[in-house]
């Protein structure tokens, strides 16, 4: 029987900056996706209501329109196209009313082309799980909505999550990164009754400390130069929801002192106000850190580390859990190859041992991307060793498996050649030049690597 290639996911690229569009076009349609491009919400909203895409990738600021306008008429007119928000510092606040009325997530510019390569997937694969699955948590044993799993690890943390998601409690996630914490934490919020409220998440260590105030309490008109009107901070705009605090274990203390005080009264001051706000939130927290070991060493307040882990739930890291490796392996080839649009690849042992073979300091994170480069490289239509990175052998946990030295050398070869491509945003000419050779003989070394498009 032969395989049947599946449709490309379609992308389209909403910005008023015609740089920006082609950059992104340019750079996404080399990961195995459909691109378009738009400079007018007008000219979008119009192809989208011929074409709709998969997913929809537009500023929050226009020149004809803003991004949460385009989001309810696409929402009206297509409502299973997911909607990416592109936003300044100074418009997260429409970013985040967006995720309220059907946003997927936003990204915070100036971000770097793989933060957003990570956003899609997140999206692509939070849709292609519900299609290919349906609803995991009743019907089979080894999901729990977007979380793999079938060793005992996994299946307890599925029932701890059955347990409190309805609880009106705070949660604290521990974990190496990769591990899947913001998976469990939206797992919780979808499960509770909160769900139709705004889940937001927010990344404690990825701003500065004024930014972080700014950014979770909002402030009053003329509470600092530039306040030119009153901004809504994420608490307040996730009233009724969950606000997932990433990485809190960055917090500042001053920060610190501020979080456990909305805890306690459950309001919030904005920065320049007098008058307490009242709000509702869950806040769900993770850390990779040992928040324990932070308290005893003064650098985390015990009494916020109290109030957040009112329950607790750590996350074994993917080698601890290698029973549950093969899954992932199958779920990532499946969803990968849907998305490239090529057809789905059979796993040779070869490939599936010296995976479980290795220690994944990644983790989960590390295996999608592994996974994800071994898809997009292969030739055959069956996925070998010889498809992983070469680096991944050359490890105390994984031996090199047996074969000709000249075969080892063209994998170098090979491995060497896609990485500079990769580096150059995949311009043959800049990519020639880098490695010395002429064009000619690099689009044959691109052929044998399959990665020169298919002409229309």
């Amino acid at each position: 029987m032969k395989d049947t290639i599946v449709q490309k996911k379609r992308i389209y690229i909403l910005d008023d900056e015609v740089i920006t569009v082609r950059r992104l076009v340019h750079a996404l349609s080399k990961d195995g996706y459909e691109l378009e491009g738009f400079v007018t919400a007008a000219e979008a909203i119009a192809h989208i209501s011929k074409t709709p895409p998969d997913l929809l990738i537009t500023d929050v600021r226009l020149g004809d329109a803003n991004g949460v306008e385009v989001l309810q008429q696409v929402k009206g007119m297509a409502p299973q196209t997911i909607v990416i928000l592109m936003t300044g510092y100074a418009s997260i606040d429409q970013a985040v009313q967006a995720i309220k009325i059907g946003a997927f997530n936003y990204i915070a510019k100036p971000f770097r082309l793989d933060d957003l390569r990570q956003v899609i997937r997140d999206a692509l694969q939070s849709v292609s799980h519900s299609n290919l699955t349906g609803d995991q948590t009743t019907n089979n044993p080894d999901r729990f909505g977007e979380i793999i799993g079938r060793s005992p690890a996994m299946q307890e943390i599925f029932k701890t999550i059955r347990q409190v998601a309805a609880l009106n409690c705070n949660i604290l996630i521990q974990g190496e990164s990769g591990t899947g914490k913001e998976l469990v934490a939206r797992a919780l919020h979808a499960h509770s009754d909160r769900a139709n409220h705004p889940f937001i998440p927010f990344n404690c260590g990825a701003f500065s400390e004024e930014l972080v105030a700014n950014e979770l309490f909002g402030h009053e008109k003329g509470a600092f130069t530039g306040a030119v009107s009153t901004k809504f901070g994420l608490l307040e705009t996730a009233n009724g929801g969950t606000v997932f605090l990433d990485e809190v274990g960055e917090t500042p203390i001053s920060m610190q002192i501020k979080m456990l005080r909305v805890i306690q009264e459950r309001s919030l001051l904005r920065i320049g106000g007098v008058t307490p706000t009242m709000i509702d939130v869950r806040i769900i927290a993770a850390t990779n850190q040992d928040i324990e070991k932070m308290v005893a060493a003064g650098s985390f307040r015990q009494d916020l580390f109290y109030r957040l882990k009112v329950v607790m739930i750590e996350l074994p890291p993917l080698r601890y859990r290698q029973e549950d490796i093969p899954l992932l392996i199958e779920h990532f080839v499946t969803l990968i190859a849907t998305q490239f649009g090529k057809p789905v690849p059979k796993i040779d042992s070869s490939f599936l041992n010296a995976l479980l073979s290795y220690s994944f300091p990644g983790n989960i994170r590390e295996l999608q991307n592994i996974i994800e480069r071994a898809v997009a490289l292969a030739r055959e239509p069956m996925l070998t060793a010889r498809d992983l990175p070469p680096d991944l052998f050359f490890t105390d946990t994984c031996p090199l498996p047996p074969e000709k030295p000249s075969s080892q050398l063209k994998i170098f070869e090979q491995e060497h050649i896609y990485e500079v491509y990769r580096r150059t945003g995949f311009n043959q000419t800049e990519t020639a030049q880098q490695l010395g050779i002429s064009r000619t003989t690099l689009w044959r070394r691109l052929k044998e690597l399959n990665l020169v498009p298919d002409k229309k």
